[in-house]
This record gives structure tokens, C-alpha cells and sequence, in this order.
């Protein structure tokens, strides 16, 4: 009898193998093949999804989910998105030298007005990354200007506008999770 319950046993042990091992190789090769696209290594790489051509200022796929900023380093561009993944606001930004990995951070400290570290006066300083040493933040050059980037210098300050810096400090508060992507 005790022969028979583990023929059994190991009967059905093979059997729910060969229909895992069957339904996974019919997983495998119904994948799209936009979405298999191996590393170097092998790995699957990580894909950005597809921009919409014709909405520019869309908020780029797997930037998330709730209540975020969204900073794109390639486009040059921030998004505030709301709790249900509406964009509130988007606007284009000018970059500092040294940018943060994209990732997922958390704003760590907020600064009304200070002096950025090119020596420009700047207000609503929202800070969440650094990177050997240079600290990353979003902030609004005072009298408006842009940067005058010089790729010798660290600087860790990504400008916005005026307007765009207050809409960013009104939103992106302490803890506040900030995206940024490739």
C-alpha cells in the first residue's frame, strides 16, 4: 500500500512539472517582440514604453505611480503628477552638470532662497539626490535667468521658471517621491 501512495506521489509530481515547465515555455514565446529585447548579458534589458509622437509633452510610460515628480534627463522636462496619474503640470527645464541616476528618490530638504551653487541667488529649492558630493535639486534663478553651464564646474541645480519653481515647491514637499528617468 505504502508503495503504491508514493508511485503516486511521484506520479503527480511529475506530472504538475511537465505542465509548469509546459506553461511557462507557452509564456516564453507568446511575449511580444518589442518587449524581448536582451542585454549584452543576456538579461532581459529594460525598456522605456514608446512616447506618443504626437503628445511630446506626454508623461513617459514606467515613470511610476501616484503622487510624483517626474524628471526626464533626456527631454529636459518635468512632470507633477496627482494621486490619480493625471499630469497637473509638465514644463522644460534647463539641466545642471551633474545629473542623478535615473531612479526613484525622495525629497530630502526645501530651501525658500539661497544662494545656488553657480552663485546665483535662487528660490524654492527642492533638493532629493546627490551625487559625490553635488547635491541635486530643483530650483528658479531669482532674476530669472537660465544657467550658464560650464561642464568644468559640479553644479547640481536643475532651473526651472519662476512660475514652475513655485508650482514646484507648493507640490513637491518633504518625502515627496521624484522619478527620474533616461
Amino acid at each position: 500500500m505504502a508503495g503504491t501512495s508514493s508511485a503516486i506521489v511521484v506520479g503527480l509530481t511529475a506530472a504538475a512539472l511537465a505542465t509548469i515547465g509546459f506553461l511557462g515555455h507557452e509564456a516564453s514565446v507568446n511575449v511580444p517582440a518589442e518587449l524581448r529585447h536582451p542585454s549584452a548579458d543576456g538579461a532581459p534589458a529594460v525598456r522605456e514604453a514608446p512616447r506618443d509622437e504626437g503628445r511630446p509633452a506626454a508623461l513617459p510610460g514606467r515613470s511610476g505611480r501616484g503622487v510624483r515628480v517626474v524628471y526626464s534627463l533626456g527631454e529636459d522636462r518635468v512632470w507633477l503628477v496627482g494621486a490619480d496619474g493625471e499630469v497637473r503640470r509638465t514644463f522644460g527645464v534647463s539641466p545642471s552638470t551633474v545629473d542623478p541616476a535615473p531612479g526613484t528618490y525622495r525629497v530630502t530638504s526645501r530651501s525658500k532662497r539661497i544662494t545656488g551653487s553657480d552663485g546665483v541667488p535662487v528660490e524654492h529649492v527642492v533638493r532629493f539626490a546627490s551625487v559625490e558630493g553635488t547635491v541635486i535639486g530643483f530650483s528658479a534663478a531669482v532674476d530669472g535667468s537660465a544657467p550658464a553651464l560650464d561642464p568644468r564646474e559640479r553644479t547640481g541645480g536643475v532651473r526651472e521658471t519662476r512660475a514652475d519653481g513655485a508650482a514646484m515647491w507648493k507640490f513637491a514637499t518633504i518625502g515627496r517621491t521624484v522619478v527620474v528617468v533616461p
